[in-house]
């Protein structure tokens, strides 16, 4: 088995175990900014944080793993593999998206929410259209 096959698996499974994170913490920032209890929120506060932290792992090594393959696959691919340029830019808005839940999970915990939950609505979503668009790349790499 080659160490490109190995980066490939790695590199699919913590992204997975990423977004599986990322697609669920907005849905807990949907409720949070919903609620007006406070033993609701103490417990809200205490899942995002937990998942934040949990995920973020899975963010740092779907990177490292995508990097290895780049390598594994060469310069003269990466030169002239457009379409990963594409998913390169949509993968560092994801990273900072991921960053930005930082602050947002700040926000809750010190009280400081100023968002409505059709904005964490909204937010969800994002992570889905930028999935849908990278595998469409990685899929069918088109000539751009």
């Amino acid at each position: 088995m080659s160490a490109l096959l190995i980066y490939k698996t790695f590199h699919i499974f913590f992204m997975i175990a990423w977004f599986a994170g990322i697609f669920y913490l907005p849905r807990l920032f949907v409720y949070h900014a919903m609620s007006e209890e406070r033993s609701c929120n103490s417990m809200l506060k205490v899942m995002e944080r937990r998942l934040l932290y949990f995920v973020t792992p899975f963010a740092v090594l779907t990177a490292v793993f995508g990097v290895l393959t780049i390598v594994e696959y060469g310069r003269d691919w990466f030169r002239y593999s457009m379409w990963l340029h594409y998913k390169l830019v949509l993968v560092i808005i994801l990273y900072i998206y991921h960053g930005y839940c930082f602050k947002l999970l700040n926000d809750f915990k010190h009280d400081r929410n100023t968002k409505t939950d059709r904005f964490y609505r909204i937010f969800n979503e994002l992570p889905v259209i930028a999935l849908l668009i990278i595998v469409a790349l990685a899929v069918i790499k088109p000539n751009l």
